[in-house]
């Protein structure tokens, strides 16, 4: 590769200010916040106008350059470190909320927008809708949580943030773009049918089938108030059946688990955490009472907490999203699993299991997805950045946590690429063969960050 030719080309499209091979540059986007080891880039290039990126894949196309694109950067697995060296392309710079549709609730925005940002304007200019934000810290960017099946407080009631999507515009590896939804034959961004969907291609894809430029992601009525019902539960069997009938009474917003041998009360103990809306007082009076009911059913019981705790686990984004603090070191890596709700069990021992063989604090999660159609369980593995050998004890933690999911029937969320391969393993022949297929059809000379989801 002809660099200072490929610099300059770049430099052209975009200006100086805005392309670096610099290695001081460079240097950040080599890594990422979790536990995955470093690796070079070429050159990292942050575009204004999709004009722009057309024109930088169409070089990346023509030189057979592997081309990245990176959202917040905070997917904790690596999934925007290339892995054949290549050109980052940072989309901060593409950040315009174009429009609000307070009728069809659709927020059509650039790839480049972040929950904060998002969640501000709407709280400014219209504080009656909400949309699907994260327990992330609020550079995340809207599409790239929605584009790798991300969720947030709304998923329990509404699906993961993937489903939330009503239409896309993506740049795909011959330049050219392509618009999938209700977008493709309306001036209106408002659903995603009824026609072929193929916006599933590019959802847990990891940009190796284009790069989004623009997305039309669901909003929703925010409610009048909000509160939340605790619970404590000691024994995890009765865990799926009480998560259930939570869903079937659709009393909840959002449903979550904790559970973590620190502080020392929690250890042995499931937090159950349900967030309930209402348009009056008592409309969230009855909704405890309900709660209080199911929880003494399932042998679990009430809890009430301190209201300055209340008041931290109503925060958006959750208190979740300062996690990466809670051990010297700064380091946090997880491991997610999407699982039937009758894995929970299963999964809290086995994370349990795990956390302690590697010498890690147990710290483990879930969120019910789609009225407990499933949930996402997670286990958190902290780590001195510092220190690479506790690096590597993390990631042989996600490793085998990654392959006990697998075991038991769960499907690892957002994973790296060595557990992308262990997916593939055990991933049906024939669906591997179409995926090879139709990467290779779209992307024939493999410049989509190479490396992720490559069948073998």
């Amino acid at each position: 590769m002809e660099v200072n030719k490929i610099l300059n080309k770049l430099i052209e499209i975009v200006g100086s200010e805005f392309v670096s091979n610099n290695p001081a540059d460079l240097y950040i986007y080599s890594q990422d916040p979790g536990a995955s080891e470093p690796r070079p880039v070429d050159f990292v290039i942050l575009p204004k106008k999709v004009e722009e990126v057309q024109k930088i894949v169409r070089l990346a196309n023509q030189e057979k350059i592997p081309i990245i694109p990176m959202g917040g950067g905070l997917t904790l697995s690596g999934l925007v470190i290339p892995n054949r060296r290549g050109i980052v392309m940072d989309m901060k710079r593409m950040n315009k909320i174009i429009e609000i549709s307070p009728l069809n609730r659709y927020a059509l925005i650039e790839a480049g927008v972040t929950s904060g940002q998002l969640l501000a304007h709407l709280n400014n200019n219209h504080p009656d809708l909400q949309p699907p934000i994260p327990d992330a810290p609020p550079s995340i960017t809207i599409a790239g949580n929605a584009l790798i099946h991300g969720s947030g407080y709304l998923s329990q009631k509404y699906g993961d943030h993937g489903s939330m999507i009503n239409g896309l515009e993506v740049v795909l590896p011959d330049g050219e773009i392509y618009k999938f939804g209700s977008c493709a034959l309306s001036d209106y961004w408002f659903t995603r049918g009824p026609i072929p969907d193929f916006i599933g291609l590019f959802i847990s894809s990891f940009g190796t089938m284009g790069i989004v430029t623009k997305l039309s992601i669901k909003l929703f009525p925010k409610p009048n108030m909000r509160d939340i019902v605790f619970g404590l539960c000691k024994d995890p069997s009765v865990l799926p059946e009480l998560i259930s009938n939570i869903t079937y009474a659709d009393v909840a917003e959002d449903i979550l688990l904790g559970i973590q041998d620190k502080p020392d009360w929690m250890k042995g103990y499931t937090f159950i955490i349900v967030y309930i809306t209402g348009e009056t007082e008592e409309e969230l009076i009855n909704k405890t009472k309900i709660l209080k009911k199911m929880y003494r059913k399932a042998k679990s019981r009430y809890m009430k907490v301190p209201k300055r705790i209340e008041e931290v686990f109503l925060e958006k984004p959750q208190f979740a999203a300062k996690a990466a603090d809670f051990r010297k070191g700064g380091g946090f890596e997880y491991v997610g699993a999407f699982i039937p709700l009758q894995l929970i069990p299963k999964m809290i021992q086995i994370g349990t299991d795990i956390s302690l063989k590697h010498g890690i604090i147990p710290t483990l999660g879930a969120r019910l997805i789609g009225q407990g159609h499933s949930a996402m369980f997670f286990i958190s593995y902290s780590f001195n950045r510092a220190d690479p050998k506790d690096m590597k004890n993390a990631r042989d933690a996600l490793h085998e946590t990654n392959k006990a999911a697998l075991e038991i029937g769960g499907i690892p969320w957002k994973a790296e690429i060595a557990g992308q391969q262990l997916i593939m393993e055990k991933m049906d022949p024939n669906y591997k063969k179409l995926l090879k297929g139709i990467k290779n059809l779209i992307d024939p000379n493999g410049i989509m960050n190479p490396g992720n989801w490559e069948v073998k």
